[in-house]
């Protein structure tokens, strides 16, 4: 099973692809609530479809742009899930991020670690002291 992940706008959208071609997605509300339920929602998602961490054989993640935040926090924890499992992952981006990250999966492609494209500087506020 292949885990995909847009975490780039409040509404995240998590894909499940069986790699024949069979594509389901799931998306929740997450706003400020990301970080907290992430892995939570993740592990539901697991469980709904009857597999652990074990039966993902890749993740794609949507690289950006989007929200510097959501993008963050969900390239730290696929990063992170990738690495400790020993889960190829690739990052892509742009309409075709989807079928484009199957693609690069089925062939062998492994990024091991995927840093998110914000499209701009992104906008760090400074201490007012």
């Amino acid at each position: 099973m292949i885990l995909l992940l847009d975490s780039s706008t409040p509404v995240c959208k998590i894909l499940w692809s069986d790699g024949g071609g069979k594509l389901t997605e799931t998306e929740w509300r997450a706003d400020r609530e990301l970080a907290d339920n992430l892995i939570g929602y993740l592990r539901q998602q697991l469980s709904e479809r009857g597999i652990s961490w074990d039966g993902i054989s890749g993740i794609g993640i949507y690289r950006g742009p989007g929200s510097f935040t959501g993008l963050r926090i969900g390239h730290t924890v696929m990063n992170t899930i990738a690495d400790d499992k020993g889960i190829p992952i690739v990052g892509t981006t742009g309409e075709r991020w989807v079928s484009d990250a199957i693609e690069r999966l089925s062939s062998g492609d492994n990024d091991n670690l995927v840093m998110p494209f914000y499209g701009r500087e992104a906008n760090i506020t400074k201490p007012r002291k």
